[in-house]
């Protein structure tokens, strides 16, 4: 197999970047106390599974079950799915979930039918996107194709063609020069969940980097050990990533007939569910060294500047359900 993810374990310090799960034990703890909340609030549907999309290593999961042990019903009745392509990604995954029973899928369609609870941490922004620039003569997709030297790629914008009817007409009188993203592949896959939500019950917890609005916008961007880097040079050898049109989400899931809570910003997520009170409830036992190491993990999670303001969350449940914990009381 060829791929970034397929080949390689990119997460972490020694990797390319690092996610939330990795930064503190918090962030996967509330996770988890939120899901076994949410399942109460939908009357505790039995059997339930409890599915994420994109798992990386395995941290959060690990973190989240042992949290839901605050609900034994649920920590011990809830089915362990994880939707993951990556050979070396599921080793990981096995490792941090020795004692769990868990099912891997290879797409979200093959989980089996009935009640779910879902969680995607920084998944739609690794999904592909479409650039569209505005020229004088209209909207042309941005390609890559070979340089002169036949060594390197470029980008080249494509012939006029009906592909610019991917450009949200709102967005088709923007200034010339413009490039707009969209990413068919977040909109189905968002589509997906919230037609299975409606249909079978449930809830989905959605948590990544972006915008509230959809604007024009160039966000594709290239990491390489924690720096950025040239997003055309050595394909496959950097995390490819780009800020997630959470208004697109939004409407996607409305129109499937979901109800949907959010966006927030990520900080205030956690904040209201408590993470002040469990750094100060870690710092207890911890030495000096690590008091400090949770209160740089506190700040990196929550404060503006940091993940606090750069990652937005969201939540959507079957029709009639209540509001999820974390969320105003104001329902899209």
């Amino acid at each position: 197999m060829f791929g970034y993810y397929t080949t390689q374990n990119p997460i972490g310090a020694q990797g390319d970047f690092i996610t939330a799960p990795e930064v503190s034990q918090m962030f996967g703890e509330l996770v988890g106390l939120w899901c076994a909340d949410t399942w109460r609030n939908l009357g505790s549907p039995t059997p339930v599974q409890w599915v994420e999309i994109g798992p990386g290593r395995g941290t959060l999961m690990r973190d989240a079950r042992r949290a839901s042990r605050a609900l034994p019903v649920f920590h011990e009745g809830a089915d362990i799915h994880l939707v993951e392509t990556s050979p070396v990604l599921r080793t990981c995954q096995r490792n941090a979930l020795q004692d769990a029973k868990v099912t891997w899928h290879d797409r979200f369609h093959d989980l089996p039918p009935g009640p779910l609870i879902v969680v995607a941490n920084e998944l739609f922004d690794a999904l592909p996107i479409h650039q569209f620039e505005r020229t004088i003569r209209g909207w042309r997709e941005r390609l890559v194709d070979l340089s002169d030297d036949g060594d390197s790629f470029r980008f080249v914008l494509g012939p006029l063609s009906a592909a610019f009817l991917l450009v949200p007409e709102t967005l088709r009188k923007a200034p010339l020069g413009s490039v707009v993203e969209v990413s068919p592949a977040c909109i189905n896959l968002m589509h997906d969940i919230a037609e299975r939500v409606v249909n079978d019950g449930g809830a989905a917890l959605i948590i990544d980097y972006g915008s509230l609005e959809n604007r024009p916008r160039d966000t594709l961007q290239a990491v390489v050990d924690h720096h950025s880097h040239d997003v055309l040079m050595a394909p496959g050898s950097a995390d490819l990533c780009a800020h997630v049109d959470f208004s697109t989400l939004v409407q996607t899931a409305v129109e499937c007939g979901a109800n949907v809570w959010g966006p927030v910003l990520q900080g205030e997520f956690l904040e209201a569910l408590g993470i002040h009170a469990r750094a100060t409830q870690l710092k207890r036992s911890a030495t000096t060294e690590q008091m400090v190491e949770i209160d740089c993990a506190l700040d990196r999670l929550t404060q503006p500047g940091q993940m606090g303001t750069l990652f937005k969350v969201m939540a959507i449940s079957s029709p009639g359900t209540s509001i999820p914990g974390g969320f105003d009381e104001i329902g899209l």
